[in-house]
């Protein structure tokens, strides 16, 4: 039987021993916290189409096959560990002035060609959908077809099921691959892949997110995604059981430290599109580190003969799990899967003999 080192134990890594262990392979995660990183702070959404723009053709191309295939993914964890991740079907985003509405009739336009349903929504139709959504907001988009996950609900059934399938865990860094006596090795470190593989370019991006829980008497949450841009920030509540996820800044920085001025945003942002929010109790405030590439496509593929890279997801780890980890199972089987060419990391990075 052939082994495997998945190195990182966030949604890629876990996915990926997950259900590479049920396809045979014996493997071994390596990661000194797993679950802990960039996934834990996760908001969770399955959003390709929300974010189509013309001209990203590969990346709503790669996003598409992905959220395709998470039915069949969740299902197939559910089946393992009787944990159903998803938290809401349909997202919605909306448009507070002329030219976010201009930019929402855009998308519309431009996915609706590549074949993806998306419908624009009037005020009088987001107030039936949405109705305690704020009073500025002036045109909708619904992506029926869009979803959200428990993301720390997912990297706990991962953890779960990598285990049943026979997984190992070694709870330590790794500073060298050529140390590792795997057969075959996966490169799912997210910011930290390039320690592993110098040149691979990725790097950190400082997200910031905020979870409310919703308190007795107040407002109920949406129960869709809802997406905005404020003042040009880009804003999004994701529902939760208890409440919601609010998100999210971006740093070009490389600390999980959370800012007064990043709090302060996100719950002004958040407010104009759900007024009700001040009613919530604000339990944690967190960040983490996105693993971003330069063309905001990941990197994966093969590095070497030994080695395949799972990495540089940016803001869509969760979403971009599902074709991810066929990609790489189909590496594992060398016969690449052909809706991941675009994201070959020999675009950027030289094959090596290692």
């Amino acid at each position: 039987m052939s082994t495997v080192a998945v190195i990182g134990g966030g949604v890629i890594g876990l996915s990926v021993a997950w259900r590479a262990a049920r396809a045979g392979w014996t493997v071994t995660v390596h990661d000194p916290d797993p679950g802990s990183g960039a996934s834990w702070v996760a908001g969770g959404m399955l959003a390709p189409l929300s974010e189509g723009w013309p001209g990203e053709e590969h990346v709503l191309g790669l996003g598409a096959a992905s959220l395709q295939r998470w039915p069949e993914f969740a299902h197939a964890l559910e089946r393992d560990t009787g944990v159903d991740v998803f938290t809401a079907g349909a997202s919605l985003t909306v448009a507070l002035d002329a030219a976010d509405a201009a930019d929402l009739r855009t998308i519309a336009s431009w996915v609706g060609e590549q074949g993806h349903e998306m419908r624009i929504l009037t005020r009088a139709e987001i107030r039936d959908l949405e109705p305690s959504l704020g009073p500025r907001i002036r045109l909708g988009l619904l992506a029926p077809t869009e979803l959200s996950v428990d993301n720390r609900r997912l990297v706990e059934a991962l953890q779960s099921a990598a285990v049943a399938a026979g997984v190992r865990f070694v709870h330590t860094s790794v500073g060298d691959l050529d140390e590792l006596r795997e057969d075959r090795v996966v490169l799912a470190a997210g910011s930290a892949s390039a320690t592993l593989w110098p040149g691979l370019p990725v790097r950190p991006v400082k997200g910031e997110i905020l979870r409310l829980r919703v308190r007795p008497g107040a407002t109920p949450p949406p129960q869709h995604t809802v997406r905005g841009s404020v003042h040009g920030r880009p804003a999004y509540l994701v529902p939760r059981p208890d409440g919601l996820v609010v998100g999210a800044t971006q740093y070009e920085a490389d600390d999980t430290e959370v800012t007064v001025a990043g709090v302060r945003d996100l719950i002004a942002d958040a407010e104009m599109l759900f007024p009700a929010i001040g009613e919530y109790e604000l339990r944690e405030a967190s960040a983490g580190l996105r693993p971003t590439s330069p063309d905001n496509l990941p990197l994966i593929g093969r590095l070497s003969d030994r080695v395949i890279a799972a990495t540089g997801h940016g803001r869509n780890g969760v979403l971009l799990t599902a074709v991810t980890v066929d990609a790489v199972l189909a590496e594992l089987a060398d016969d690449p899967l052909p809706e991941a060419t675009h994201a070959d990391p020999r675009r950027f990075v030289k094959e090596s003999v290692r």
